[in-house]
């Protein structure tokens, strides 16, 4: 950035961190890729998204991007924790993310112009997953891990790598 340029806001945005324990005792979550639209197009990412000036707060932002994704309601989840806020390298985004616990079945309905799949991970095998390194545009080279076909890299990657840990240490209490 040029230090005689003045600097320009990041884009506040906010997403849910959906989480849930089978009956079997797997811990769980929940991702989606993204549409090939947009500037995250084709990533693996969380459900949420930009802040909308009608939006009370960035929670607010983030059940309704959720809402808006893949069919998840307030009344099925339970909001565990604020996370530290965490920035996107290349497209200017401060993102907040919210734990949530999700509290009854969802019936995913996920909008097709954003959401182009719906990932149900298990956090022991993601653990468990080996970090790669790849070369990226505008970096020298860049961790994820692989979930299925797909790389998880990113600001996704950034928020979940510490995270996949604190909540397999049980830090929140995660009932089936």
């Amino acid at each position: 950035m040029d230090p005689l340029q003045p600097h320009t806001p990041r884009v506040e945005a906010a997403v849910l961190v959906p989480v849930y324990r089978r009956a079997d005792g797997d811990l769980r979550l929940v991702l989606i890729r993204r549409s090939d639209v947009g500037a995250h197009g084709g990533h693996l990412a969380l459900p949420g998204g930009k802040r909308d000036p009608s939006d009370g707060s960035l929670l607010v932002t983030a059940l309704r991007e959720a809402h808006e994704e893949m069919g998840i309601r307030r009344d099925q989840i339970d909001i565990l924790a604020e996370l530290p806020p965490i920035e996107t390298r290349t497209t200017n985004f401060r993102i907040y993310p919210f734990l949530a616990r999700l509290i009854q079945p969802v019936a995913w309905q996920p909008d097709e112009r954003e959401v182009a799949e719906i990932l149900d991970v298990s956090l022991a095998e993601l653990s468990a997953a080996e970090v790669r390194l790849e070369d990226a545009p505008g970096e020298q080279q860049a961790p994820y891990y692989r979930v299925g076909k797909n790389r998880l890299w990113g600001v996704t990657f950034r928020l979940l790598r510490p995270l996949v840990a604190r909540l397999l240490a049980g830090e929140w209490a995660i009932k089936a």
